[in-house]
Formats: C-alpha cells, sequence, structure tokens
C-alpha cells in the first residue's frame, strides 16, 4: 500500500488586512519537495504579502500554515530562516556598508568561542558565489559599490548558503542579464535536485514556462488558479492574471524620427563606459543591451551629469553640453529613471503628491508656497493616467507594490515634461498589464517626439518596442543598428564579446538611415 508524500508547504484560507485594504482574501496555497511552483498575478495581488507571511515578515489574520506536515507560525524573520525558508526579495535587502562577505554570511557568520572564523567565512562565500558563476565579484569591497544586479546576486547567495527547505525568489531575475538567468536557473535545478522546494515569484511567464513545475494565480488578494506549468496556455493565465486579453503587448511603432536630441561621442567615465558612442532622436525609441558590469547604467549616469566624464562630448539639441550637473540637465529637458528606485528614486517614507511632483513646482507654486490641494490634483491626474493603485495621492509610496513605486517614478518625468526620457530597466518588476501600459506610453511618448533611451535586461522588450538597438560590452558601444536586424542570438553574441560586426566608428552612422 503506497501512501501520498507529505507537501512540503500547504497554506490554507490565508487572510491578511491592512486597515481597510484586503491584502489576502482567503488564499490557498501548497507546494511539493522538489517542486518550483510559480506564483503569478499583477502587482497589488498580494503575492509578496503571502510570502513576508510565510518567513515570519507578517502574522496572518486567520488561515493555517503547514510545513511538512505540522503547524508552521513563524514569529519573525530569523525563526522562519532557522526552520528552513528563505526569501529573497524583489527589494534588496542588504547592509550596504558592509562587504560581500559579511552580506552573504550575516546572521550565520561561522564562530568559534565568539570569535568569526574568518577563513571558513570567506570560503562559505566564495562557494555560495561559484555556484551562482560569479565567483569574480571580490569579497572584501562593500556591496554599495556594486550595480544593482550585482547585489541581486549577493542576495541569492546569502539564501543559498542556509541550505534552506524552502526558498521563495521574489522578482529573482529582474535585475538579470540572459545570461545570468541561465546560471539561475541552472542552480535552481541543482536545488530542486536537493530536494529543495522553490517559490518562483515572476512577471516573465516565459521564464516560468521553462523552470517552473506548477503555478498558482492570485488576482485581487484571492487564488483564483492553478495547475501544470507545463501544460498551461500563457493567455489563459494573462486572463486569469488580468481578467481580460491581453495578446499583443507591443504596440505598432507608429512615430516618426527627427533630429538628433542627445548625441553621445566618445563618451569616457572614471571607470565605464570606455568609450560610448551613439545618437538618440527625436522621436526616435534607442535601445541599449548589454551584460551585468557591462556600463549601460554609467552611460545613463554620466549623460544625465550624476558620474564624472573623464572624456568625450555631449550634445543636447545639437548644442555641445559634456560637463554638465542632473539641476542643468533638467532645465535641458532630460530625465532619468533609475534602475534603483528604493535608494536613488524614490523617497520611501513621503506620499505619492510629493514624489510626483518632486522636480517640478513650478506650475502650480504662488511665491514660494506650494498650495496642497493643487499639488494633489496635479499628482491624482499622473495617478489616473498611469492607473497606479493606490488610496489616494496622500498615501506613503513606500506602502505601495514595487510596481506601482515604479508607475510613480515614471510619473515624475511625465509631471515634468521632459523631452529627453533616459529610462533605466523601466518595465524591472512589473507585471504584464502594466507592462504593456508602460510600453504603450512610451510609443505615445515618441509620437509625440520625445527621445528615449531605454536601458533593458529583458531582450524580447528591446527588440518589441525599439526603433534601434545598440549593445554595449565591457564599457563600449560595439554594435548599433535598427532593432528590425537584430535577433535575441545576435544580441548576446555581441554582449559577450564574440561578435562585433559594427565598429564603434560606425555607431552613429548606423543609425542615420
Amino acid at each position: 500500500m503506497t501512501t501520498t508524500p507529505t507537501k512540503r508547504l500547504k497554506m490554507e484560507g490565508v487572510r491578511k488586512r491592512f486597515g481597510a485594504t484586503h491584502a489576502l482574501r482567503g488564499v490557498s496555497f501548497e507546494v511539493g519537495p522538489s517542486e518550483v511552483h510559480t506564483l503569478i498575478g499583477e502587482n497589488g495581488a498580494g503575492k509578496s504579502t503571502l510570502m513576508k507571511i510565510l518567513s515570519g515578515v507578517h502574522k496572518p489574520d486567520e488561515g493555517s500554515i503547514l510545513l511538512d506536515g505540522f503547524p508552521f507560525n513563524p514569529s519573525n524573520p530569523h525563526h522562519a530562516r532557522m526552520c528552513g525558508i528563505a526569501m529573497i526579495y524583489q527589494e534588496l535587502n542588504l547592509a550596504p556598508d558592509l562587504s560581500v562577505m559579511e552580506n552573504i554570511t550575516l546572521g550565520d557568520e561561522p564562530s568559534a568561542l565568539g570569535w568569526r572564523r574568518i577563513s571558513e567565512q570567506k570560503a562559505r562565500a566564495t562557494e555560495a558565489l561559484q555556484q551562482l558563476e560569479h565567483e569574480q565579484l571580490p569579497l572584501d569591497i562593500p556591496v554599495n559599490r556594486l550595480s544593482i544586479a550585482e547585489q541581486q546576486v549577493v542576495e541569492i547567495a546569502r539564501a543559498l548558503i542556509s541550505k534552506p527547505k524552502v526558498l521563495i525568489m521574489d522578482e529573482p531575475t529582474s535585475s538579470l542579464t540572459q545570461v545570468d538567468v541561465q546560471n539561475l536557473f541552472r542552480v535552481i535545478n541543482l536545488l530542486k535536485a536537493s530536494g529543495v522546494s522553490v517559490v518562483y515569484i515572476s512577471h516573465f511567464l516565459e521564464e516560468c514556462q521553462t523552470i517552473s513545475d506548477r503555478y498558482t494565480v492570485l488576482r485581487d488578494g484571492e487564488s483564483v488558479g492553478t495547475g501544470d506549468m507545463k501544460k498551461a496556455d500563457i493567455q489563459h493565465i494573462i486572463h486569469q492574471m488580468v481578467g481580460r486579453e491581453m495578446r499583443d503587448i507591443y504596440p505598432p511603432k507608429e512615430h516618426s524620427i527627427g533630429k538628433p536630441a542627445l548625441e553621445v561621442k566618445g563618451l569616457r567615465g572614471r571607470i565605464k563606459p570606455k568609450s560610448a558612442s551613439f545618437r538618440l532622436r527625436k522621436g526616435e525609441i534607442y535601445g541599449v543591451a548589454g551584460l551585468v558590469g557591462a556600463g549601460r547604467t554609467e552611460t545613463l549616469r554620466a549623460c544625465f551629469g550624476l558620474d564624472r566624464v573623464d572624456s568625450g562630448k555631449v550634445l543636447v539639441m545639437e548644442q555641445e553640453s559634456t560637463y554638465s550637473t542632473p539641476d542643468k540637465r533638467l532645465a535641458q529637458g532630460m530625465g532619468l529613471l533609475s534602475e534603483n528606485r528604493k535608494e536613488e528614486g524614490l523617497l520611501l517614507n513621503r506620499d505619492l503628491a510629493d514624489n510626483l511632483t518632486l522636480t517640478k513646482f513650478g506650475s502650480f507654486s504662488k511665491f514660494g508656497f506650494i498650495p496642497r490641494k493643487k499639488q494633489l490634483e496635479a499628482a491624482e491626474h499622473w495617478i489616473d493616467k498611469l492607473k497606479v493603485k493606490t488610496r489616494s495621492a496622500k498615501q506613503t509610496i513606500g506602502e505601495l507594490s514595487g510596481g506601482n513605486q515604479q508607475k510613480i517614478a515614471i510619473g515624475r518625468l511625465l509631471h515634468h515634461e521632459a523631452d529627453i526620457f533616459l529610462l533605466d530597466e523601466p518595465t524591472r518588476g512589473i507585471d504584464i498589464g502594466s507592462k504593456a501600459q508602460i510600453y504603450s506610453l512610451i510609443c505615445e511618448l515618441a509620437k509625440q517626439g520625445k527621445a528615449i533611451l531605454f536601458v533593458s535586461s529583458y531582450l524580447p522588450e528591446l527588440l518589441g518596442i525599439c526603433d534601434t538597438i545598440g549593445v554595449m560590452c565591457r564599457g563600449e558601444i560595439k554594435a548599433s543598428r535598427p532593432a528590425s536586424e537584430w535577433s535575441e542570438h545576435a544580441l548576446i553574441s555581441v554582449a559577450v564579446g564574440q561578435t562585433s560586426d559594427t565598429p564603434e566608428s560606425q555607431a552613429i552612422d548606423t543609425t542615420e538611415s
């Protein structure tokens, strides 16, 4: 006689309220041993809240949790971690001034008689990074000196050293390139083979099909569907997520390209970029692809005046303006969307109205005073246009989901009436419905004659929305040509240094046709 194996994790009837907001309305969810289970839903559907309850951050109002068949009620995140629940948050949870090694082993440092065993600590950190094929990351530098994608690698490595029973990954690939995603999937399969259960939260449905065994869909705080991921119909899952069909998320390109808005010639920063050359024109969406550390973010920061320029030229609206500052760039009609919205893009302890209008009060201020009523009216306009899920413009932005925070960050550039948009990973952590809204908005801006520089690690969206794509490799733009002439394979080949069929000196010329 055979018995049905015990589920590794079972959550039944979980409810959670925050004031008048029903975050979870009786969610049921289960994961088996050695299973990768994807949790799917729009921003604000309740995915992160459910996982924060499992990892001990929140207490449920109602419902039960079983771990390996026994009742499980974590009192705090440390208790949950000791019981075998590890969580990798979408918003990174690192100690910025501690080293890579110290972050990876934080809370689990090997010691004897009260003294840290540094050699063992170093060995454990190195082993975790080797699993992710990032052993080149220096162990002794503070993590605040790493890029967001590299910090995400450190976050994943920290989860691995605790050897968890259940590993929760909340948007683990949102800042990773396709090469790094494949390395992560290899690690997930190794963990699965060793008996670890993985809860995988992602808005990239094609990734979910590749790595997942089963899925559960949440909508408005309720579980509305579950099934075998390999047999699933993506359109059916999208319909369950958003309650409507979404077959064409990339809008048609109906904009015309005009004169140069931003020209970069041989731009060199203190470390990166080493030599970046491209031309962005009015009405053009110019995509920038590349691996983690290629210099994409540094290029945008140098153009915006945040990072020092050592040499090269920057022309704005055909006027040379190489050495500048962010306030001057704002005055020139340039706006930057940082990939690091948590630390650089938003004031998390202020409300939506303050965050939306932060760079431009002039349209409603009088004699240095800001009429609150008019500020709220301006904010509500963008909240409605971007379909932000919030109680009101007075809500603290830190209370919103990551995707809704991103919409507010984009909304500030719209309120500022920028002419040149520097967008660094604008759809990071955004669900497919919100992505479609952002793509439509970007194409509408291009139709209005705005110039958009679009950095993304997600190749399908670069190919789907951009007019021109340049590829960075080791701090240089190695190739630049119309998006129609690229494929995902070709983009990756140039990004890893295998091909450079468009030399840097020709990068500008290839965009003039």
